[in-house]
């Protein structure tokens, strides 16, 4: 049986390098060869020492293998979206899928017994969840269309993000970083709220027109870059309270705010914060895949900001050293080659 190589984490900041049976195609799900594994939050479990051996959601490559009901060729480049789920409800059909309340085990179905993640030198996945890429697109730009553009993308859509609007983005990792570019390419002006002075930077470059640190001042700050009136629309990427809390404090009355890092309690005061206000609060966790079309418009057309926000690339034997500096935060978008 032919095997891959796989990433593991095997203790508190320990990993290797794992052998596992390179998964086989059936019916619609197809084997993709990886050739980017963007780099998300698994730096949480390898700093808290959670063993594990299925690692990543993300993913570019070329479809190695087919199923028989499969509508990809082998050689096809691909960027392969998260999650396993139906296909076939509500949700699903209409391209909101990461919603979907029906996950499937993969590996039941297709007879594997690896094949789920992407820190792997092959996976498996159904072809509707396989983007096709544009031949003028690569694989490292390519990878972009899930985390690192994907969670605000689907917010900027949400919320009809357009020149007219001032979008206030909490938190410059990767995800506020692919906010920035989502945001400039629709014409907004961008006001980022960030700690890391690296990071700061590097959404300023991106195309921000000014890096706020958080602190008491933070809210008159941005009042001030808005003329007091607040911005139109705003994006949590922390998770943090506090940057939520500003958000709801900062954006204009009957402003819209988008919720896209993973956190904990908030409280509200409904009367103030939501009824005189005005304000309109949205979960967003990805795109819909109706979408693909302006995702793709977007990749194609901000190659230059996209390699300015991938600031590292390892060799998948190199995992332990990208999740360093992921820790240390001195990073923009960080890529894994398996293949490297």
């Amino acid at each position: 049986m032919a095997t891959m190589k796989v990433v593991a984490i095997t203790g508190e900041r320990a990993c290797e390098l794992v052998e596992k049976p390179v998964p086989r195609a059936k019916d619609e799900f197809a084997v993709v060869k990886v050739q980017v594994a963007p780099m998300c939050t698994e730096y949480k479990a390898y700093l808290g020492g959670k063993a594990t051996d299925r690692l990543g959601h993300e993913a570019a490559g070329e479809i190695a293998e087919v199923g028989r009901a499969c509508a990809l060729a082998v050689g096809d480049r691909v960027a392969v979206m998260p999650q396993y789920v139906c296909g076939r409800c509500a949700l699903c059909v209409t391209g909101d899928y990461i919603h979907c309340q029906e996950k499937i085990d993969v590996e039941t179905l297709t007879g594997n017994t690896a094949g789920t993640a992407t820190y792997a030198q092959y996976l498996v996945k159904q072809d509707w969840l396989l983007l096709p890429l544009p031949d003028d697109v690569s694989y490292e730009h390519g990878s972009m269309a899930c985390c690192g553009l994907g969670p605000t993308f689907g917010a900027m859509q949400r919320m009809c993000v357009d020149a007219f609007d001032t979008v206030l983005i909490t938190g410059m990792g990767p995800v506020g970083l692919g906010g920035v570019i989502n945001a400039t390419y629709r014409g907004a002006r961008v006001i980022v709220v960030e700690p890391n002075p690296f990071r700061a930077n590097l959404a300023k470059e991106l195309g921000a027109v000014a890096a706020v640190e958080p602190g008491a001042d933070a809210l008159d700050q941005i009042m001030s870059l808005t003329q007091g009136r607040g911005p139109d629309k705003a994006i949590d990427c922390t998770g943090a309270s506090a940057a939520q809390r500003l958000l709801i404090d900062a954006t204009r009355r009957r402003g819209h705010i988008a919720f896209v890092g993973e956190g904990g309690p908030l409280e509200l005061v409904v009367s103030r914060d939501m009824i005189r206000k005005g304000l309109s609060l949205h979960g967003c966790w990805h795109w819909n895949l109706r979408d693909t079309p302006r995702m793709m418009q977007v990749i194609r057309q901000c190659g230059r900001k996209l390699d300015i926000l991938i600031t590292h690339e390892f060799a998948m034997p190199d995992v332990g050293q990208a999740w360093d500096l992921q820790i240390e935060g001195n990073c923009g978008k960080v890529l894994l080659k398996p293949w490297g």
